[in-house]
């Protein structure tokens, strides 16, 4: 999908809104990405992962954990920049045609509802243990995963930050 030019702000999407663009896209024959996470401190190996995930099919859609959910999952300090600001971030990455922000613990619920043709997650997982890899299965979907770039990570970002000026 061609992006050049348009708003990063016209990237983020409420469920609503994204289960029509699919059914729409999904109509022309385009191929539906699903991938989700944090991305807190966004760093090179988040660029690398979506890239890759993105050269998987047509329409990348990138499900962002909300502040809330960040904190159920992370703990009480994270995450360190604001949902607001990670949407932001996220909707400016040339290789995600939308995000979409959601507040559960895992992607489960959105995974449902916008049925992608494959569903993505790094090499940490495995494929057994994907939230929503067996019903994208069952609807005639794949899972794949995407090597992690060696050492990139946020965890080695802030701990790098909190030795360097502690």
């Amino acid at each position: 999908m061609r992006t050049c030019g348009r708003s990063p702000f016209s990237k983020i999407a409420g469920l609503k809104s994204l289960k029509k663009i699919v059914k729409r896209l999904r109509s022309k024959g385009r191929k539906i990405i699903f991938t989700n996470g944090c991305f807190d401190l966004l760093h090179a190996g988040h660029i690398k992962y979506l890239s890759a995930a993105k050269k998987m099919g047509d329409v990348l859609i990138l499900g962002l954990n909300s502040d809330s959910s960040v904190r159920k999952i992370k703990g009480p300090k994270r995450p360190l920049v604001c949902q607001k600001d990670r949407l932001t971030v996220m909707a400016g990455i040339e290789s995600i045609d939308y995000v979409i922000l959601f507040n559960q613990s895992t992607p489960l619920e959105l995974i449902k509802a916008l049925k992608p043709d494959i569903l993505v997650k790094g090499s940490d997982w495995k494929t057994g243990s994907i939230v929503g890899a067996d019903f994208v299965k069952k609807h005639g979907g794949r899972v794949a995963t995407v090597t992690l770039a060696k050492g990139r990570s946020t965890t080695n970002l802030i701990n790098k930050i909190v030795k360097t000026y502690g």
